[in-house]
C-alpha cells in the first residue's frame, strides 16, 4: 500500500536513534476481509520489500492456500516496517550488524502510526496477529499467545494517542484472532497440528459461523 509521504517522514523521525533500517510496505489487497499483522522484516523483506516473502512466509502461504486463500486476497503487514537490529564491534573496531532481534516497545510505538492507518483504510472484518509481538501492540500486554491463540476476540484495539505519545483504545470494536507466528514450528514441531487447527478457526469466521 502506498503511504502518504507525511506519514512516513512522521515515522522515520519517531524512529530516528533506533537500530532499525529499511522500510517494506504492507501489501495486498487494500478492501480485504483479513489482515495479517506480523513482527518486523528480516533480511529477505528489506531486500525485497515484500512482507513475509522468506521462509516464515511461506509457511504462511501454505497456510492461506490451506483456507482456500492467496497472498493477493488478504493484506499482510508488521508492527515495525523496518528491520531491528543489533551493533557489535570486532577487535579492528568495525561495525558489524547482528539480526534479527525482536523489536523494542519503543521502536514498536514508534512505528504506531504506520499500522493504526492501515487499519483504519483497510478495515478489515478480521485482524490476524501473528506471534506475541503482534497481539501485544493490538491488545495489550494481558494477552499472551499461549492462552489466546486460536481464540475468536471481539475488542477494542490499542492505537497511538498522538497528545501523549502512549496507546489509547479504539472506541470501535474489532475481531481479532490471534495465532503463532508462521515461524514457530521452526522451533517447535509440535505446533504444527495447533497451528494448523487456528487456521480452521480463520476459515469458519471468515464464512460467517463464529462473528
Amino acid at each position: 500500500m502506498k503511504y502518504p509521504q507525511q506519514l512516513i517522514t512522521m515515522v522515520n523521525n519517531r524512529s530516528q536513534g533506533f537500530h532499525l533500517e529499511g522500510l517494506v510496505n504492507g501489501q495486498g489487497n487494500p478492501n480485504a476481509n483479513l489482515m495479517l499483522i506480523g513482527e518486523a522484516p528480516g533480511r529477505t523483506e528489506i531486500e525485497s520489500n515484500i512482507p513475509f516473502s522468506g521462509r516464515a512466509g511461506k509457511e504462511l502461504i501454505t497456510a492461506l492456500h490451506g483456507i482456500g486463500l492467496e497472498r493477493e486476497d488478504v493484506y499482510i503487514t508488521s508492527t515495525v516496517r523496518s528491520r531491528p537490529y543489533a551493533i557489535k564491534r570486532n577487535r579492528e573496531h568495525s561495525t558489524i550488524k547482528y539480526p534479527n532481534r525482536k523489536p523494542l516497545k519503543k521502536e514498536i510505538l514508534a512505528h504506531a502510526p504506520l499500522l493504526d492507518w492501515e487499519i483504519q483504510h483497510v478495515n478489515p472484518q478480521i485482524i490476524i496477529t501473528l506471534g506475541s509481538t503482534a497481539l501485544q501492540r493490538i491488545l495489550g500486554s494481558k494477552f499472551t499467545i499461549s492462552d489466546s491463540h486460536g481464540k475468536v476476540i471481539n475488542h477494542a484495539i490499542l492505537q497511538l494517542d498522538s497528545s501523549s505519545n502512549t496507546y489509547k483504545w479504539t472506541e470501535n470494536m474489532y475481531t481479532i484472532i490471534p495465532l503463532y507466528h508462521p515461524a514457530a514450528i521452526f522451533y517447535n514441531r509440535k505446533l504444527t497440528s495447533v497451528i494448523d487447527s487456528d487456521w480452521k478457526v480463520v476459515e469458519k469466521c471468515l464464512n460467517k459461523y463464529c462473528i
